[in-house]
């Protein structure tokens, strides 16, 4: 039985040497420049970056992975897992101004986690030596780029003794709530969690044949937990090839991830709501001409709110391209669990319910619940009350709970919030439960997520979501940016808690902003029941998110409440 994922590539090595692993399209294009990379030239990668870090002896030491999208990073990955170095991927920063975000993470990163080494690319190492007066947190720490370590240097590689409670590498939250923590996932969380992944996406023997080895096509950055532990290890666990590409290559052309499932056929692909979305807004009579997804069998979808409309909308549109409307495939999950929690089933719709009168969702436009799936296997959900420490009835929102062994070891050097997060306990029950911060509810075995729990707005004794109020807005006029929306809500005095709103607008729309400020106040007062204190329109870019792309609400908040926002100045458009 493999103890790690380094067990199961070394099988894949011998068992199939000139299998490919890996497909890297470079310039987004199947047409373009492609890389691939066999098992058995990954398995040599990966054992000369370890043999590398263990002659300096490594072991146990934390490794900071800073690589632009590639096959690079995967040997600097596995080549990590493969030394017993645990690995911390991060956010490359390769500028001054654009990549104020990556650098400030990179040094809380590097600081966090105590790093020994950086491993990385070339071209980020040397933008890295060129801030290093950015960067007091480098000093005495080596950095090395691997791609120029000699293939030779693996025949000096020995096999670690990895147990299953070994921390494998630090997954950094996306801090869309709080301050960016380092989970502590080991080897036997990253072999549960593909076991599970494997189980509900239907990654079974006859899918493998069926689509030759295709499994996985992806532009999801490799640093987060969805791109990660989704296509790319999963690629590992399985023995198949996984196609991928890079995240701006797909915002700048969202067409390109359809015309890879075209011309790969994989049997799995997703991303965030927002990435559908995009897609939508690209789907022009020329790209649907050029389009076949007939064998696209799981479309997740997860990271953020599920929006049954979009799910709609997506299956119409490219119905006749070819997509099944069973294919889309809703999914819930977190850092803190590995990665997958719950997942659908297979050739199966998405479960959608009303929205109930003052439940979650309830005013929308084309209101609907959509379900997540239902718990992998060994895995345990409860919905609980976590001031009574109770489990709530089916049907009742509260906080979603998780249980099982894909549950991360814990916050590394953070014993207090690990307490806190991963020591929930129930009255009269003795398992010990991950706390998610997350809302939900359950029916009929099905999880609904509503929101989270830090940003519920309570507003005249009821609670309201943000992600409702942001979807109402954004749907009040087309320059609205999607997935580019921060409610939030602000002391009002006398008045109480009231609503903020905050969106980033098209340029070409500004000389509109004061028509749309109206639409958005209208839009709300009409679905919600709420009067909004404030609307304030940004350039594109500028509301704060996380290193996945989630909305940093409590950033926006501060920033709003500091005067700091980039607001979009109408008369300077004309």
């Amino acid at each position: 039985m493999a103890r790690s994922l380094v067990d199961l590539l070394t099988a894949h090595a011998s068992q199939q040497p000139e299998a490919t692993a890996y497909r890297y399209l470079v310039t987004g294009d199947g047409d373009g420049e492609v890389q691939d990379i066999t098992y058995a030239r990954l398995t040599r990668r990966s054992r000369a970056v370890a043999a590398w870090l263990q002659d300096r002896g490594l072991a146990g030491a934390r490794a900071v992975l800073l690589y632009p999208p590639g096959i690079e990073f995967i040997c600097g990955y596995l080549g990590c897992l493969s030394a017993g170095v645990v690995a911390v991927p991060g956010v490359p920063p390769q500028g001054r101004s654009q990549n104020h975000r990556a650098l400030i993470r990179t040094k809380r990163l590097i600081a966090d986690a105590d790093a020994t080494v950086v491993l990385g690319g070339r071209e980020v190492l040397a933008a890295l030596s060129a801030m290093a007066e950015h960067l007091p947190e480098l000093a005495g720490i080596t950095c090395v780029a691997t791609e120029d370590i000699p293939d030779e240097a693996a025949d000096a590689w020995h096999e670690p003794d990895l147990g299953a409670d070994q921390v494998a590498f630090l997954q950094y939250t996306s801090g869309s709530t709080s301050a960016p923590r380092g989970v502590m996932v080991t080897h036997g969380n990253l072999l549960d969690n593909a076991r599970i992944i494997t189980e509900r996406m239907g990654h079974t023997p006859d899918a493998i044949a069926e689509h030759r080895g295709e499994m996985f096509v992806s532009w999801l950055p490799v640093y987060h937990d969805m791109g990660l532990i989704g296509p790319v290890l999963s690629t590992v666990y399985l023995g198949v090839t996984a196609t991928l590409f890079s995240p701006l290559h797909f915002l700048q052309q969202p067409g390109r991830w359809l015309d890879a499932v075209t011309r790969y056929r994989p049997h799995t692909s997703g991303g965030p709501n927002f990435a559908y979305e995009l897609c939508l807004k690209h789907a022009t009579p020329e790209l649907l001409d050029g389009l076949e997804l007939g064998s696209w069998k799981v479309a997740f979808n997860g990271a953020e709110p599920v929006r049954a409309a979009t799910l709609r909308r997506f299956a119409d549109t490219f119905g006749p391209a070819g997509f099944r409307r069973e294919a889309s495939y809703p999914c819930y999950g977190l850092a803190e669990t590995t990665l997958m929690v719950t997942g659908g089933s297979v050739a199966t719709p998405p479960v959608l319910v009303d929205a109930t009168p003052g439940g979650p969702h309830a005013g929308e436009a084309d209101a609907a619940a959509v379900g997540c799936g239902r718990p992998g296997p060994g895995t345990t959900v409860v919905i609980a009350d976590p001031e009574r420490q109770e489990e709530l009835p089916e049907g009742e929102v509260g906080e979603i709970w998780v249980a099982g062994a894909s549950v991360a070891k814990g916050y590394w050097r953070n014993a207090l919030a690990t307490r806190e997060t991963f020591r929930a306990a129930l009255k009269d029950r003795p398992d010990r439960f991950l706390r998610t911060g997350d809302l939900g509810f359950l029916r009929d075995g099905e999880l609904f997520v509503t929101g989270r729990l830090k940003d519920l707005m309570v507003i005249d004794g009821r609670n309201h979501y943000p992600q409702d109020l942001e979807l109402s807005a954004e749907m009040s006029h087309w320059a609205l940016r999607p997935g580019c929306t921060a409610a939030f809500s602000v002391d009002g005095g006398t008045a109480g808690e009231q609503p903020v709103v905050v969106a980033e607008l098209s340029p070409e729309a500004a000389g509109e902003s004061e028509k749309i400020t109206d639409l958005i106040r209208s839009a709300i007062g009409r679905a919600h029941g709420l009067p909004v204190r404030d609307i304030v329109l940004v350039h594109p870019g500028t509301i704060p998110k996380t290193s996945s792309g989630k909305i940093q609400r409590h950033a926006s908040r501060e920033a709003y409440l500091a005067g700091t926002l980039s607001v979009l100045d109408a008369a300077a458009f004309g």
